[in-house]
């Protein structure tokens, strides 16, 4: 009988991949949208029209300009890679649920008619999960190490997220940062259940 060999353990750094990809291909898009005939921004999220729904999942890899996708660059990579940290699907899962509270918020509440594009979304999404992952149940010391995080990420993102809510400029969609933010939030909420809580024993 031959024995298979023991399977190697992922790269710590493999769960980062998810992030980094799905930054990729909005580069790529945005690289074919530059090179192509017309414009991919109008597959983004159209308001109040319901062939606009779509974008609920085009319009994050859509952006406006190669300015408005790299302002997004960074703080998406940060932040979702600290979403990853807790392994790919729960990288993909946060963000299925922040791209449909936070478009079909945006879709609802947005003036008629109003093309929504970006990743922005997203990143508000990220930065409310990893706000609100502090009150998850867990041992101590991830509670402690979860704490450390959002307070670092509030210090360094907390005044550009409040900003883009009640301070953006015109033609900034806030309807898009906050119902991400709520979707973050939501996201959290819904991986706490999935954790039974300390002490707690399965059946």
């Amino acid at each position: 009988m031959t024995v298979p060999p023991p399977s190697r353990p992922p790269h710590p750094l493999a769960r980062f991949a998810s992030p980094v990809l799905l930054l990729a291909v909005m580069w790529l898009v945005q690289f074919a949208d530059a090179v192509l005939p017309g414009s991919f921004t109008g597959f983004g999220l159209r308001s109040w029209d319901l062939s606009g729904l779509s974008g609920i999942i085009l319009a994050p890899l859509l952006h406006a300009s190669w300015a408005h996708l790299i302002a997004n660059s960074v703080p998406f990579l940060v932040l979702g890679c600290l979403v990853a940290v807790e392994g790919a699907r729960r990288f993909w899962a946060v963000t299925v649920i922040v791209a449909v509270i936070g478009g079909v918020g945006t879709w609802l509440v947005n003036a008629p008619g109003t093309l929504t594009v970006g990743a922005s979304g997203l990143v508000f999404g990220y930065f409310g999960y990893v706000v609100m992952r502090v009150f998850a149940p867990g041992r101590v010391a991830h509670r402690i190490l979860y704490a450390v995080i959002a307070v670092v990420v509030i210090g360094v993102y907390g005044g550009t997220m409040l900003a883009g809510v009640i301070g953006v400029a015109d033609g900034v969609s806030w309807q898009g940062h906050l119902f991400g933010a709520i979707g973050g939030g939501v996201a959290a909420l819904i991986g706490r259940r999935s954790h039974p809580a300390a002490g707690a024993v399965r059946p």
